[in-house]
């Protein structure tokens, strides 16, 4: 079968950065659907040298990169704190991860917590269960448990750059003039009772 370039999904690396957790999903994503194809979080012990914990994150950024192959590598704008220590680790977590994927040739994609919430709740106050809320409800995974928001924290932010995506990509071509225009142009989207 084949299909043509915009059926076939997209794959989307987000990242949460931190320096004791990396929160990290991969989604492949066409104009219809959303598959969650990979989310968790990477530990990094706070035993372990600074320069170590970057090390890790360098490697399992790779990994996911050589694994899932993705399209586009989204991430999470740190926001800014009022620990001027934290802030630069935090930095420096988000610099290699960044620079992993820019090394892979991918594009990389940075959205502000607010961005991402307002992208995923409609709302950029959102907290953080509010996010995961609407993401199960969003993706079908109602049943799916999770052990840190860092990584909830990293499928919004994917989820937010297909969504960012869509909106971007969509040419003076497919405007529309009307309600019937629209249901011509988005036939599976309309719900009949």
């Amino acid at each position: 079968m084949t299909h043509s370039l915009q059926q076939l999904p997209k794959i989307i690396l987000g990242i949460d950065p931190g320096t004791l957790m990396m929160g990290y999903s991969i989604i492949g994503a066409s104009a219809r659907h959303i598959e969650v194809l990979d989310m968790d979080v990477l530990r990094l012990s706070n035993k372990k040298d600074h320069y170590e914990r970057l090390h890790l994150i360098h490697q399992k950024v790779s990994d996911l990169i050589i694994r899932f192959k993705p399209d586009v590598f989204a991430i999470e704008a740190p926001f800014f704190g009022k620990n001027v220590q934290s802030m630069l680790k935090l930095g420096r977590a988000q610099g290699v991860a960044i620079a992993v994927a820019m090394n892979a040739g991918l594009t990389v994609y940075e959205y502000s917590p607010k961005k991402i919430k307002q992208s995923i709740t409609g709302n950029g106050n959102a907290d953080k269960e509010q996010v995961w809320k609407m993401l199960q409800q969003i993706l079908t995974l109602k049943d799916t448990v999770i052990s840190h928001h860092d990584i909830s924290d990293a499928l919004a932010v994917a989820v937010c750059h297909h969504y960012q995506e869509r909106v971007i990509s969509r040419s003076p071509a497919t405007k529309v003039k009307g309600w019937e225009d629209f249901v011509k142009a988005n036939p599976g989207r309309v719900k009949t009772k």
